[in-house]
């Protein structure tokens, strides 16, 4: 199997920093492209402050995502590009949608490694991406 397009999922979490370093690592051994996305959540968006509609805050976490995302772009190698996604939803689900339409050959994504009650409570957004996604999926577990 060749990979010649890989999807690198990211946040603000350190363990998103990790799994984009591999990802683009293997993208630039591979000659594949690249494509970052992040996903904005509005049910995890907690509550509104006094005064802030909720579409502002969509808006805001929109912009903040964009930032996010060229942030990561920035980091890579002179000669490497990537495409950005910055998309709205349920971020498992979104992450999966980008791997079909794009499509990705792969998919790279970070996970804290919660198992347990935690994961229970919380889910597991990478573990939804590998059950869905229409193609591989490298899992990175956090660094110990």
């Amino acid at each position: 199997m060749s990979f010649q397009r890989i999807l690198i999922a990211v946040d603000n979490e350190p363990i998103a920093a990790h799994a984009a370093e591999i990802g683009v690592e293997l993208s630039c051994k591979l000659g594949a492209e690249i494509a970052f996305i992040h996903v904005v959540d509005p049910k995890a968006m907690g509550a509104q402050e006094p005064g802030v509609c909720a579409s502002e805050l969509v808006a805001l976490a929109q912009l903040d995502a964009r930032r996010l995302v060229a942030a990561f772009r920035a980091r890579l190698p002179s000669e490497s590009r990537a495409l950005e996604f910055v998309q709205l939803g349920r971020p498992a689900a979104e992450v999966v949608s980008a791997a079909k339409c794009w499509p990705a050959d792969l998919i790279v994504i970070g996970s804290h490694g919660r198992g347990g009650i935690e994961r229970a409570l919380l889910g597991s957004v990478a573990e939804a991406v590998v059950r869905h996604a229409p193609c591989p999926v490298l899992v990175i577990k956090a660094k110990c």
